[in-house]
């Protein structure tokens, strides 16, 4: 079968960057209503949040910045702008949706599941039209090129260091679901984020 070579207009490309801004967003709200981390430059910012009782979103934004001439470099001026714009908007939402949504009680297993689904989706979204969340991935990508050391194990290596230092700041416990929520993630985006089946411009 021939793979889905969909040319994407403008309007798709904002409604699927909203959506997967949206989606995040909401998953970095019930992760730290649980308590729990995540990897890449998301959980940087949420462990930091966490040791200085600043917002997620500030935070989030400002340690992204460095990362967007290495995504110009890497991937050109298009995914820059489409990244840019998914890392605010995340970050604004964020910051305003705890005033409409709120969680009650629940139980960590589910919020783990639930939240990499989330996750999961919203960098799906992303992905398809042409933007990211998280600088590391670019960072990875940048030193494979340069020098050939796999993009993989760059981001394996530093979430390995995000979550080494959550053990420092949170209970373990809280870790372990935490690292079952990115299990999620990295299942939910190699299962489906397939460039024989979805090819898109």
């Amino acid at each position: 079968m021939e793979p889905d070579r969909t040319h994407h207009s403008a309007l798709d490309d904002a409604q699927g960057i909203a959506y997967g801004s949206f989606m995040a967003a909401v998953s970095v709200i019930l992760l730290t209503h649980l308590g729990f981390v995540t990897g890449q430059t998301a959980g940087m910012a949420i462990l930091i949040s966490y040791a200085t009782g600043w917002g997620f979103g500030p935070v989030f934004f400002v340690i992204n910045l460095p990362f967007y001439w290495l995504g110009y470099r890497r991937f050109g001026r298009m995914f820059v702008l489409k990244s840019f714009a998914a890392v605010a908007i995340m970050s604004v939402l964020v910051a305003l949706l705890p005033r409409w949504l709120h969680f009650g009680d629940i139980h960590p297993a589910l919020g783990a599941v639930l939240s990499g689904a989330l996750t999961g989706t919203a960098l799906l979204a992303l992905f398809r039209h042409g933007s990211s969340l998280g600088g590391i991935g670019v960072l990875g990508l940048y030193i494979q090129d340069a020098t050939g050391f796999r993009a993989g194990w760059v981001q394996m290596g530093f979430d390995a260091l995000v979550f080494g230092a959550a053990l420092l700041l949170r209970d373990w416990h809280l870790v372990a679901w935490s690292f079952l929520g990115a299990l999620v993630i990295n299942l939910v985006i190699a299962i489906n984020h397939r460039r024989d089946r979805y090819v898109a411009t």
